[in-house]
């Protein structure tokens, strides 16, 4: 399957939406009816504010002109809005997804490979983020990239959410 990274057109938003919500609260990483969802789901405010990459599938225009989205991802820089744990100089992921039908097949890791990619574009010496303990299938990716676990980085946004911390220097 040919995977395109590209930044998120309009007609991905509401798609990209659809697909974090499935991945964080379809996995149970997120309650359906939390706060966060409301977030998750919002992929115009995370395009105007930070970057939005999409995933897609150039060969399936069933859903548009531009593919059918396979998953997406939040870049930030660390310092702004969407960055919760990178320094200024690392960038970082947020809300990493793909859809349930799309996993096994090279989604997540394409979408992590670019944001490392974007993050060397722009200067940066490295990346951080957080993630859930429990979110296996994505600790595997980044660690095959080349990230870390970072525990003295470790956190805890609220005292039932711990949250690990994974990092790469450049």
């Amino acid at each position: 399957m040919d995977i395109l990274i590209r930044s998120a057109l309009e007609e991905d938003l509401g798609p990209a939406g659809e697909v974090t919500v499935e991945a964080f609260v379809g996995d149970g990483h997120t309650r359906p009816g939390a706060d966060y969802v409301t977030l998750l789901r919002d992929a115009r405010r995370r395009a105007a504010e930070a970057e939005l990459l999409v995933a897609v599938d150039p060969a399936d225009l069933s859903q548009g002109p531009s593919g059918r989205v396979l998953g997406c991802v939040t870049f930030a820089v660390g310092g702004t809005e969407w960055a919760d744990i990178a320094t200024s100089q690392e960038g970082e992921i947020r809300m990493l997804a793909a859809a349930a039908d799309a996993r096994g097949r090279g989604v997540g890791d394409a979408l992590v490979r670019a944001c490392v990619t974007r993050s060397r574009e722009l200067g940066l010496t490295g990346m951080a983020f957080s993630t859930r303990p429990a979110m296996t299938a994505a600790h595997r990716i980044y660690e095959r990239v080349g990230f870390r676990r970072t525990p003295e980085r470790d956190w805890r946004p609220r005292p039932e959410i711990e949250l690990w911390v994974y990092s790469i220097t450049f």
